[in-house]
């Protein structure tokens, strides 16, 4: 009996090394991802504020506060991923903060995408009054907008949390990890959150599909500069694929509640890490790397930003700075 009970022991104690094991590697795995990501995403928002073109262009502007909110995001979603790989707790109040912090950030995305595909449907429809309409000034109150409904939405949040009786607890420190299922106590505010989300995501389709007919109308018209209105179509389908994945975070709680009724443990961590870094972390930084080689502008700064400061040997900095200076001028 006693050499069962050691041997079961032994099985027991080498499961728990090899759960740590994958823990480690998996969190040092999405750390070093996440890593990446952000110097690449933090490059591209230091490029659009190094030249006067980006900071007096109204598309420039709109992706810059695309890419500042899905950077947040991204720096947010994996500090809750390593805190809860590190089994740390913490109160419900900074667990608050963190969730609202990544339900603001995640909902500016589709509202900066419409933005960004109206501007797109006025460069091509209205040519003329483009510049009339699309200033810096609008473009600046359009971002306060989209910040102000985002921030709105947040605070119909934070009130229905509020409902939880937090003067009923002992202490304010939460017994398991922090999440957003732990926060959402009243069930209104997890259907909030769900009609929120359909509202924003199909007014955000239908505005990205009807800027997308506008400018195939305006397209087939011969005052039309064709090679503008096909370079704006791509443009408006690259949006719709952003859109999809802005919502692609939307199901990540439910895939894992339904990976979870279905798998063991083991199984299901390794999903769950996989299914992290295809909706959460790679949708965010799939802007900045298309919009960086995309872009003719952007291209040579962003280049020059990523590579020739630190590896002149191996590139023309001459070159690289004359690029530059003939786009920007």
């Amino acid at each position: 009996m006693s050499y069962s009970n050691q041997s079961q022991t032994n099985i027991t104690v080498e499961l728990q090394y090899q759960g740590f094991l994958e823990i480690v590697f998996f969190t040092i795995l999405t750390t070093v991802t996440c890593c990446v990501f952000l110097f690449i995403n933090v490059t591209l928002l230091f490029t659009l504020r190094s030249k006067p073109v980006f900071c007096e262009t109204s598309r420039y502007i709109l992706l810059f506060n695309l890419l500042l909110a899905d950077t947040v995001l991204m720096a947010e979603s994996q500090l809750m991923y390593i805190i809860a790989a590190c089994k740390i707790t913490m109160t419900y109040p900074l667990c608050g903060f963190l969730n609202m912090l990544g339900y603001l950030t995640n909902e500016i995305s589709p509202l900066t995408l419409v933005v960004m595909c109206l501007e797109r449907f006025v460069a091509v429809c209205y040519p003329l009054r483009h510049a009339a309409i699309i200033t810096v000034r609008n473009t600046g109150v359009a971002v306060c907008v989209v910040w102000a409904f985002s921030s709105l939405s947040v605070f119909i949040q934070v009130l229905l949390m509020l409902k939880f009786p937090f003067a009923e607890l002992e202490s304010l420190q939460m017994n398991d990890f922090c999440g957003k299922d732990k926060m959402m106590f009243d069930p209104i505010a997890a259907d909030f959150e769900k009609v929120y989300n359909c509202f924003l995501f199909v007014l955000a389709g239908v505005a990205i599909i009807s800027s997308y007919i506008g400018v195939m109308i305006a397209a087939r018209s011969a005052s039309t500069d064709k090679a503008s209105a096909r370079k704006a179509r791509n443009t408006l389908l690259l949006h719709l694929v952003q859109l999809g994945l802005c919502l692609s975070s939307t199901l990540y709680n439910p895939l894992l509640i339904v990976i979870f009724e279905n798998l063991d443990r083991p199984m299901f961590l390794r999903i769950q890490n996989i299914i992290y870094i295809c909706t959460i972390m790679l949708p965010r930084c799939l802007s900045a790397l298309i919009y960086g080689l995309r872009d003719q502008t952007i291209r040579p700064v962003l280049m020059y930003n990523l590579c020739c400061q630190r590896f002149s040997p191996l590139l023309s900095v001459v070159q690289t700075k004359a690029k530059i200076s003939k786009l920007v001028t």
